[in-house]
């Protein structure tokens, strides 16, 4: 009962936090996010917990992205840098805990090979719109590359709950797909259907990470 309300009112946020981003209501945007952001972490600590390091590590990266969201939501140009930042370290806490709870296997290899092509491919697409960010924006990629490979690895570890292997996997890919969408605001080119699609995925894919704590053992 208690994860559908959580699922309810995250769904009521996020309308909130849409309407703030179309209407450009900074005053209203920062909060709503911070909340929005703060019930994922919340999410995290109401669940079971089977496997106490995967919880703690996975509850740390969600607070470094709870971290990210309020600096991105902020309006200066260094902001973003405070943010990519703060999401790269909870990207690190997830590569730490995936691979903590699954084994590497041939799994790690077939997604490493797919998630190097499809991120040279992100890399060669932002290259040319990136100038001095170019250094930070690289580290970003290997990490959030490595973090779904991570969840990759997961998914094929036969010996984790089946659930909470989807979890991880989904929610790794829901993220990944959404910096898209943040990359593309920033460099290319701003406008609201960025954040239309970009924010219901990235959140997607945080709570269902927030949700496997209970379900991965």
């Amino acid at each position: 009962m208690l994860n559908i309300l959580i699922i309810v009112l995250a769904g009521i946020l996020l309308i909130g936090l849409l309407y703030f981003e179309k209407n450009g209501n900074q005053k209203g945007k920062l909060p709503t996010k911070t909340i929005l952001s703060c019930l994922f972490i919340f999410t995290a600590l109401v669940q079971t917990h089977p496997i106490p390091v995967y919880f703690y590590l996975l509850l740390l990266g969600l607070i470094f992205c709870l971290g990210g969201d309020v600096f991105l939501a902020l309006p200066q140009d260094r902001m973003f840098l405070f943010g990519l930042v703060s999401f790269l370290l909870g990207h690190m806490l997830y590569v730490v805990c995936f691979f903590y709870v699954a084994d590497v296997s041939q799994w790690t290899w077939i997604g490493g090979l797919v998630g190097l092509l499809v991120s040279g491919l992100v890399f060669w697409w932002l290259q040319p719109h990136l100038g001095s960010m170019l250094i930070p924006v690289i580290a970003y990629i290997v990490v959030i590359t490595v973090m779904v490979i991570g969840a990759w690895t997961v998914l094929g570890d036969t010996k984790l709950n089946y659930a909470g292997r989807l979890l991880v996997f989904i929610g790794a890919v829901s993220f990944y797909l959404s910096d898209l969408f943040v990359a593309r605001d920033r460099f290319l080119k701003s406008e609201f259907s960025n954040r239309l699609i970009g924010l219901p995925m990235y959140y997607c894919g945080q709570f269902l990470l927030a949700f496997s704590v209970g379900l991965v053992n």
